[in-house]
């Protein structure tokens, strides 16, 4: 499968635009807003203002799957652009500062109706133990009108984040999208995100994918969940709906499947610490090679290469020169 390589960007990513807010507090802080350590939840305007006031002094970065992807081609070299709803507030100027200080195009309009910019309040306690409340705010008023033609048709590729399948304007965006991209001989990619978004859609993710996906990202439970049997029949009914299956299965490593070819790999070694961000580092890296031109196993490699550094810290976003990391090891 090959791509038209002139573009302005190698690729647009569409997805939930949230500020990572990550605070080390006390247990006792937990205790005082009855939170479940290691829980991760959604919590509504007024918790999340009330929270977000009551944390101590943290790190604030622009987060959201496909932001972290798009943060990571980025990275690695690659002209990214991103597309996702903030508001006009202090953590939308957060959020678009911090994403274009890591050199990736945005031009989203922000919302002014009042709603906030949505946010990932990440309490973390002395044990490692991260507590996440989730408020997504501005991030799901994402519609059509935010979809600008020149942008996905001058990108090689369109990236959508599972996440943002939620609201009926945002997939209405998607498929304006993925029209947009098709009439311009470009492609275009799936995350599935998380087994969950896959169970509450699976029949318009099914959809989604046999009509719009070239290239879809799942792992093993969000493949399993979309065709609601095994992985090795979920791998074989996947091939019928998309030109590629990328589907990673953690330790195990990664398939890809093309073409009516099976690409195996590795799983790179690492030591884990937080799997926050492993499949977005693993899109970027296989989206970097792939807008290359390069040989599917070695997309999959550089993907492989970039999840085991995310997992390998705290935090989706490298803490290594990736390029010069892939470059090092790829050259290996």
């Amino acid at each position: 499968m090959t791509v038209e390589r002139n573009a302005a960007f190698d690729v647009v990513g569409i997805g939930n635009a949230i500020v990572d807010v990550l605070s080390k507090i006390e247990d006792a802080f937990l205790e005082t807003h009855g939170l479940a350590k290691g829980g991760m939840r959604l919590i509504d305007t007024a918790e999340a203002e009330h929270l977000y006031a009551k944390m101590g002094p943290g790190i604030e970065v622009s987060g959201g799957s496909a932001g972290n992807t798009m943060a990571g081609i980025a990275t690695l070299g690659g002209r990214g652009a991103y597309v996702g709803k903030i508001a006009d507030d202090q953590l939308g100027t957060v959020f678009r500062h911090d994403i274009r200080a890591a050199g990736v195009s945005f031009d989203t309009p922000p919302l002014s109706d009042g709603t906030p910019t949505g946010r990932c309040l990440i309490l973390v306690t002395p044990d490692g133990q991260r507590t996440m409340n989730t408020f997504l705010g501005a991030a799901v008023v994402l519609t059509p009108a935010d979809i600008d033609p020149a942008v996905i048709q001058g990108s090689q590729v369109t990236y959508l984040e599972g996440y943002l399948w939620d609201p009926p304007p945002a997939k209405e965006a998607f498929l304006k999208a993925a029209q947009l991209a098709h009439a311009g001989g470009r492609k275009v990619a799936l995350s599935l995100s998380d087994a969950f978004c896959v169970n509450r859609h699976r029949d318009s993710f099914l959809d989604l994918v046999a009509g719009h996906i070239d290239i879809l990202f799942a792992n093993e439970s969000e493949i399993t969940a979309l065709y609601q049997t095994d992985f090795d029949t979920a791998a074989e009914a996947v091939k019928q709906h998309c030109d590629v299956a990328v589907l990673t299965r953690s330790e195990k490593g990664a398939i890809i499947l093309a073409g009516g070819q099976t690409v195996s790999v590795a799983a790179e070694p690492t030591t884990v610490v937080d799997t926050t961000g492993a499949g977005d580092l693993f899109a970027a890296g296989f989206l970097r090679g792939f807008t290359q031109g390069m040989a599917l196993g070695d997309c999959a490699r550089m993907g492989a290469i970039c999840a085991a550094e995310i997992i390998s810290h705290v935090g989706a976003r490298p803490q290594v020169d990736l390029k010069a990391l892939v470059a090092g090891k790829m050259g290996a």
